[in-house]
């Protein structure tokens, strides 16, 4: 599971569904709809979150929006998108790390893609707002 710091328009089509499939998964984590996934480090920040449904679907949001921009065609149905929430604290070392992530895995994948981004600098997701720090300690490297 990976809920990417990253704002959604930097992922390939790959990554972008499968944000949005284990995005799902983490509401159902934090609902208590599931047995599984519930100490994985991906929902630490979100458990820490006054309102942590409210934050996974404006997250989620997020992800609806980028995909809506490409043509895509996910439910809606399963999120409330227009759930508000306090923005998370994420710090400029956890950006910078999943972004030298993300480029590992499109200069891979998605060739192309990593070419259109090599040179770009990265910004987070609306939910998160940026401090200064290093890679989160829940990172699992």
């Amino acid at each position: 599971m990976r809920l990417w710091t990253l704002h959604p328009r930097f992922l390939d089509t790959k990554g972008l569904t499968a944000v949005w499939r284990e995005g799902l998964l983490a509401r159902k984590v934090l609902r208590g709809g599931t047995k599984g996934y519930t100490r994985h480090p991906q929902l630490i920040r979100f458990r820490a979150h006054p309102d942590p449904l409210a934050a996974i679907d404006a997250y989620l949001a997020g992800i609806l929006g980028e995909a809506r921009e490409r043509g895509y065609n996910f439910d809606a149905s399963k999120i409330d998108e227009r759930a508000r929430a306090i923005p998370i604290a994420e710090t400029t070392g956890q950006l910078d790390y999943e972004w030298r992530h993300l480029l590992e895995k499109l200069q891979r994948r998605a060739p192309d893609r990593f070419e259109e981004l090599r040179d770009q600098s990265p910004a987070p997701h609306p939910l998160f707002v940026l401090e200064a720090g290093d890679v989160r300690d829940w990172e699992i490297r």
